[in-house]
């Protein structure tokens, strides 16, 4: 069975190793398996249940997730949790939306700037964009957790690396049809939506849509300057699910 077990997982890592967007697959499958291990997935029994599985997720968000109070007048380590806060994640929901978005946007994106450029650009992306958040939430006590903002920055980068690549999109007020737009207007869109989403939650922790907008802005601008207008590409009709779920 071990034997089995070794083969099947040396498959999935040379699948992984071939594929155009290994980087995007393998912070996929951490980010998976970080919650399933962790408190949050509530399928770890080393963490008990009732009250004291709550009381362990509040010690685990507090102890890799970012408290803007902390980061700026803490701990030395308060320093890097916007880094580790980018592979935890507060529930199933949370998981599944923005591993839906980093799969879909993330691929394509990894294959034009490359493994290694990709890889600094999202965990840069992301230190950036909760940094970004903490400044303007800097003394709250909250904990803050999730690839939202690293995974904003990929759909900025794919704004301007592909505007025309047709995004599939499921829009309520249409009763959810499935509807194709070029990404330049839908992703547009969506940055409107969370920044008057920001507008109504001033008051900071619940969903970071700060850093949704910071880190947006971030994958923009940088992919401009990483690539310029000479080099943008026009790819293919690319599919990408957009609707009310938000990274």
């Amino acid at each position: 069975m071990t034997s089995n077990w070794s083969a099947v997982a040396a498959g999935a890592l040379e699948r992984v190793r071939r594929s155009p967007a290994p980087m995007t697959y393998a912070l996929i499958g951490l980010c998976c398996l970080l919650f399933l291990l962790g408190p949050a997935a509530g399928l770890n029994p080393a963490y008990g249940s009732g009250n004291a599985l709550l009381a362990a997720q509040r010690a685990y968000f507090r102890h890799w997730g970012v408290i803007p109070a902390e980061l700026f007048d803490g701990p030395a380590r308060a320093v890097l949790t916007p880094a580790t806060a980018l592979f935890v994640h507060g529930s199933w929901v949370h998981l599944l939306g923005n591993m839906l978005f980093l799969y879909v946007f993330g691929a394509m994106t990894e294959e034009r700037m490359g493994r290694v450029r990709f890889t600094l650009f999202y965990i840069g992306c992301g230190y950036l964009a909760l940094l970004g958040y903490a400044a303007a939430n800097a003394t709250s006590e909250q904990s803050l957790v999730g690839a939202s903002g690293a995974i904003s920055a990929v759909l900025g980068a794919f704004l301007y690396l592909f505007p025309a690549a047709r995004v599939t999109s499921l829009l309520p007020f249409l009763f959810f049809l499935p509807l194709r737009f070029p990404a330049w207007v839908v992703l547009p869109f969506w940055a409107a939506l969370q920044w008057l989403a920001a507008r109504r939650a001033p008051q900071g922790p619940g969903v970071a849509y700060l850093a949704h907008l910071v880190g947006f802005g971030l994958g923009f601008v940088l992919a401009w300057v990483l690539f310029g207008r000479a080099t943008r590409v026009e790819p293919a009709p690319a599919p990408a699910p957009e609707g009310e779920n938000q990274p």
